[in-house]
């Protein structure tokens, strides 16, 4: 009997034979002989099936399936260092469960993108975007094992809130039973108020943002983890974010090698993922990009050429801290020894991927916050529960936002951030 397995785990079974089962991905044929590429949703592997060794129908079979056939192999294990997975599959039989419909539309040649994202419940069938989501899925799970390993507690904050969580107008309005409601654009504030029950929160799932914007690194739709830390300043809040990414580098680096090879990944910068990282001020990188001839005023915000000429000055992440005050979110701490600036910090990844994380230490004056609320002009009523937890225990407190795509783009090297969610939700995209 042929041992059931997945191709992944396939270079257990070394001259044994096993059972497949998956989908046929490509064939090509060579007069005695069928290549067949099969894939599992595991990985991929090349079953060859010669027609001297097998019986006449088995090969008749073999003629007949189409691509994305749903199909049973069996066959025995081989080593092969040429091939992906370092191993192929001498096929002995194999059982259609579904033969496709002729006419598959992502033929094995190239594609449009809009005509990909068009077919993208196709799309992830092949081996760079299933590479890229098997990564996603990896990092998904460093984070979360990260933080659990460290004592802090997941909590879910709602999707559905009354208000703006940083004060922006780009939310998407929603009719809340006769009342104005948004789609969250974080959940940090609601993060902030568990922090001060359990000590050590994070929050982790769909944020939304209605920016009108068609850049490579935005979405509308995307996955932020966002930890809240009691009694955590703005130095101690650094040193996690790099303990994080340092994680979530080595996780990947270690599990995924055969996703990176498929990717055609170079991991020399991700084996420079390793903490301290190098830290300037804003008010240094407002320097470094004067003397670079770029024009910068102190006050401006970085744009992607900015942050793409300050990372490249470093071999590894680089923090900018000390953001101007006016630019940055009402609830980040101002520094006592310059209330112009927050003490707060950007994460900008190597290679042109921009700013990965922003965190800051958080307000926890009740004057202060007042001030700041009023300052902006924003809706007191709304915040009053927030304010709550300035008014009963309250500690100083830190927290940051890491971007799920924006990381998983940067680790597997790739372009365009709408290939590193499962559906991507553009200004123009909602289907499929």
């Amino acid at each position: 009997m042929a041992t059931f397995t997945t191709i992944e785990e396939i270079n257990k079974y070394e001259g044994q034979e096993v059972l497949i089962k998956g989908w046929l991905y490509n064939k090509r044929s060579s007069g005695k002989i069928h290549f067949l590429q099969i894939r599992d949703g595991s990985a991929f592997i090349q079953g060859v099936v010669v027609k001297n060794e097998v019986a006449e129908e088995v090969f008749k079979i073999c003629k007949e399936l189409t691509q994305e056939s749903s199909i049973e192999v069996i066959g025995v294990v081989q080593k092969d260092d040429r091939a992906p997975a370092g191993y192929e599959l001498l096929v002995k039989e194999v059982k259609p469960i579904h033969i496709a419909l002729e006419g598959y539309p992502i033929s094995l040649k190239e594609h449009g993108t809009d005509f990909l994202m068009e077919n993208r419940h196709l799309w992830m069938r092949t081996p760079k975007q299933n590479a890229i989501l098997r990564i996603r899925d990896e990092i998904n799970l460093a984070i979360r094992t990260f933080f659990h390993e460290r004592g802090f507690v997941l909590i879910e904050p709602p999707i559905i809130t009354p208000s703006a969580c940083e004060g922006t107008t780009e939310l998407f309005e929603i009719d809340y039973f006769g009342e104005n409601a948004y789609l969250s654009q974080t959940g940090q504030l609601y993060a902030e108020a568990a922090a001060m029950a359990f000590g050590k929160v994070y929050s982790f799932g769909p944020t939304f943002r209605a920016e009108k914007s068609k850049t490579r690194k935005h979405l509308n739709e995307f996955w932020m983890v966002e930890p809240e830390m009691a009694f955590v300043d703005f130095e101690g809040n650094l040193k996690v974010q790099e303990e994080m990414l340092e994680y979530i580098a080595q996780r990947v680096l270690q599990n995924k090698k055969y996703e990176l090879k498929i990717l055609g990944r170079d991991t020399t910068s991700l084996e420079n993922i390793k903490a301290p990282f190098p830290r300037i001020t804003y008010t240094d990188a407002v320097e470094m990009l004067k003397k670079a001839d770029f024009e910068f005023e102190w006050g401006d915000d970085f744009g992607a050429p900015h942050e793409t000429y300050i990372a490249e000055q470093f071999d590894r992440p680089v923090f900018i801290t000390h953001f101007p005050t006016k630019m940055k979110a009402f609830y980040m701490q101002p520094d006592e020894n310059n209330p112009e600036v927050i003490l707060g910090a950007d994460l900008i990844a190597p290679e042109g991927y921009g700013e990965i994380i922003g965190g800051s230490q958080r307000i926890h004056d009740l004057d202060l916050i007042l001030h700041k609320i009023k300052e902006e002009n924003l809706p007191l009523e709304i915040y009053e529960w927030y304010l709550d937890l300035r008014r009963y225990g309250s500690v100083p407190h830190s927290g940051f936002g890491l971007g799920l795509e924006r990381t998983v783009a940067w680790i597997c090297g790739i372009d365009h951030i709408r290939q590193t969610i499962p559906f991507a939700r553009t200004l123009n995209r909602v289907y499929p």
